[in-house]
């Protein structure tokens, strides 16, 4: 995958996922959104860097916040922007994805944003891309979700600057997040030495340790004094079986809760990727709380996905 979204120069082509890629890289889209970053006391909220170019949205899944922001992010930049219906398009009528694919393509748009419930399909489209074109991977099946992860680590920088020194505890469906291992890969990356877990056994994937990770399977021994918990949310849509007893009962064990932020850093801080689920894995006065950095990470996904749309077309260098 590293070499698919590299191009011979070293610059970022594609962006299908964190496995790969380098340290430097990651380092600059960081440093790149920092640029996007939305100033309120500043009028204007678009830059010209993507004008005369064409943005395609294929979300096969549904999506709210992802889609928005990578609207959002395109229009900022001056891009014109198509949400492609998946449910009224010719695919719903037989068509493939790679004959659609190439009919846009016709079309001379310049980039697709892809969301697809199977794993791999941004790597399998970019494998059939025109060479001119750019794939930008919006959540695959239970692989990666990269612009997530990405945003996730900025919102980290702000508050943690230095990643050699902190605990990040990740809590809840491991199994089925595919932000779970992009912040994962993410944070191997930047060096962050001690990486946690925190699930039951049966949303903890096998081969889970390989990554480098520690896994706990008790909620207040693996927050024992972590700087960074990042909150899941619970897929039930994804679990074709009955792998807990029921939300009320994960709730008692694995919900992030006041009590349950006692044992954490003085100064800790709680994400989530949303969409929320409050009552079931984080209590709504935590999701709203001091510590909670929920609504910046959103902020700061619209400033993520500009820059990683603005390098990957070739207007900013990595």
């Amino acid at each position: 995958m590293n070499n698919i979204q590299i191009n011979s120069q070293g610059q970022l082509k594609h962006f299908l996922g964190i496995e790969g890629l380098n340290r430097d890289i990651l380092l600059r889209i960081l440093d790149t959104a920092t640029s996007f970053i939305m100033d309120e006391s500043k009028a204007v909220k678009k830059v010209p860097i993507l004008r005369g170019k064409t943005i395609v949205n294929l979300f096969f899944e549904n999506s709210t916040r992802t889609r928005t922001t990578f609207e959002l992010a395109a229009k900022r930049l001056s891009a014109d922007v198509l949400n492609f219906n998946i449910n009224t398009s010719s695919t719903s009528k037989g068509e493939s994805l790679i004959d659609m694919l190439h009919n846009l393509q016709a079309m001379h748009c310049d980039m697709f944003v892809v969301r697809h419930s199977v794993t791999g399909a941004p790597h399998f489209m970019a494998q059939h891309i025109a060479p001119d074109v750019r794939i930008i991977n919006a959540g695959d099946g239970q692989h990666e979700h990269p612009t997530q992860a990405m945003l996730d680590m900025y919102t980290i920088r702000q508050h943690k600057p230095d990643f050699s020194s902190l605990r990040v505890a990740i809590v809840g469906d491991i199994l089925h997040s595919r932000v779970a291992r992009s912040d994962i890969h993410a944070l191997k990356i930047l060096g962050v030495p001690d990486i946690r877990v925190i699930a039951p056994k049966t949303l903890i994937p096998r081969e889970l340790d390989k990554l480098g990770v520690r896994i706990f399977n008790d909620l207040t021994t693996g927050l024992q004094d972590v700087d960074v918990i990042m909150m899941l949310r619970l897929q039930q849509e994804r679990m074709k079986t009955a792998l807990l007893p029921s939300t009320h009962e994960y709730f008692n064990y694995y919900g992030l809760t006041e009590k349950a932020l006692l044992v954490v850093d003085s100064d800790a801080i709680v994400m989530h990727p949303g969409p929320i689920n409050r009552g079931v894995e984080i209590d709504s006065l935590v999701a709203d709380g001091s510590r909670s950095v929920i609504l910046q990470q959103v902020s700061n996904g619209i400033a993520i996905r500009m820059a990683v749309m603005a390098m990957t077309l070739g207007t900013i260098e990595v």
